[in-house]
């Protein structure tokens, strides 16, 4: 689980142009909006990630009106981006380090992990939740595997195989390490596009589909499955692959996905990885590319295929700006990978799988869209 909420240190303070009450704080990567005054240069604070749904405590209650969601605003021409609180909204046995994950000491939940599972797909939908039970408690109950299981005995869903790395990205802004270690390195950068992740897969010659979270049951009602079927994926597996074990990782975008914000007239599949299962490894963007070739099969939209990688996050963010090459709406954003994987051994200080491979969220798209 992401840190939503850490123990952070203020690492700059500037004025923003006329405005007398606020001003911008730098946290990590990110850039807010601060009341000014309330905190100086090298002081520790909480702070809040976007995406962060904060418990109903009276600290929090100015945030009601957003559903307690922290969200990205813009203040006075000022993109803000999180939120920060002094440290003494914590328990006072609190210990208090830099970069301490304080997210369940404060109760704090993810806002996508608990909506990408609820929608989108019927197969999905059919993990329901007794009536009488709130939206927070079904979260809580969420966040536990054993517990999600036993409300889909009925619907025959399973986990997402332990075979396969669930598709999940950290946001640029908290691997200024990472970027110092990797500066100068040749890179491609992909459009991140909005819709559903689907993961298609092939173990011991059983074919599956899985969302986000779920291993799908086989359902031609299902979006999902829908659309892998439209695409003849189960036989281009077997004609491309034999048996190999192997899976391809997208997104579901189009009809009754995230608004079809590309306007497209049916579902279909951009894919973004290839996983080779007993190898244990992603192929690089070649290897995509061909793999997608041979199986008929697009891929994310490629935005640039000889980007030699900065340090600075500002220019990174910076370079997510820009309209999708799908449709004429902000693109969500990028993602940004070495042209050649990067072993276990050569990284050790990378978030998500021991792979250099993460985003860079257009600020543009999150104040466009953020519901």
């Amino acid at each position: 689980m992401r840190n939503l909420a850490s123990i952070q240190r203020i690492i700059n303070l500037e004025p923003i142009q006329g405005a007398d009450a606020i001003e911008k704080a730098t946290v990590l990567g990110w850039e807010l909006v601060v009341k000014k005054g309330e905190f100086n240069v090298g002081d520790l604070c909480v702070y809040c990630e976007i995406d962060s749904i904060l418990p109903e405590r009276p600290e929090f209650e100015f945030l009601r009106d957003r559903k307690f969601r922290i969200k990205t605003i813009r203040l006075r021409g000022q993109i803000s981006q999180g939120i920060c609180f002094p440290l003494s909204i914590l328990p006072q046995n609190t210990k208090i380090e830099e970069n301490k994950d304080v997210t369940e000491i404060l109760g704090i939940e993810k806002w996508e992990a608990y909506q990408e599972e609820q929608r989108c797909s019927k197969q999905t939908n059919k993990l329901r939740y007794p009536k009488w039970m709130p939206q927070w408690l079904q979260r809580i109950v969420h966040r536990f595997a054993f517990l999600r299981n036993y409300y889909r005995k009925n619907s025959q869903q399973k986990s997402f195989p332990s075979l396969i790395p669930k598709t999940d990205e950290t946001r640029v802004q908290v691997l200024q390490s990472l970027l110092d270690k990797y500066v100068g390195v040749p890179c491609y950068y992909s459009e991140k596009l909005d819709g559903s992740s689907i993961t298609i897969y092939q173990i011991n010659g059983k074919f599956g589909v899985c969302s986000r979270n779920v291993d799908l049951k086989r359902d031609v009602d299902d979006k999902f499955w829908k659309t892998v079927l439209e695409h003849d994926l189960e036989k281009k597996f077997k004609k491309v692959f034999g048996k190999e074990n192997i899976a391809l990782q997208g997104e579901l975008i189009g009809s009754g996905i995230q608004g079809n914000k590309y306007k497209l007239d049916k579902l279909d599949i951009y894919f973004f990885n290839v996983f080779f299962i007993k190898k244990h490894r992603y192929g690089n963007m070649e290897e995509l590319v061909d793999v997608c070739n041979k199986l008929g099969e697009k891929t994310v939209p490629i935005l640039n295929n000889n980007y030699i990688l900065t340090n600075s996050i500002p220019e990174l963010v910076e370079l997510s700006k820009g309209i999708s090459l799908l449709n004429n709406t902000p693109r969500e954003g990028i993602v940004i990978r070495p042209l050649v994987e990067l072993s276990e051994r050569d990284i050790k200080c990378n978030l998500v799988r021991n792979r250099v491979s993460f985003k860079s969220i257009n600020p543009d798209f999150l104040i466009k869209y953020g519901e």
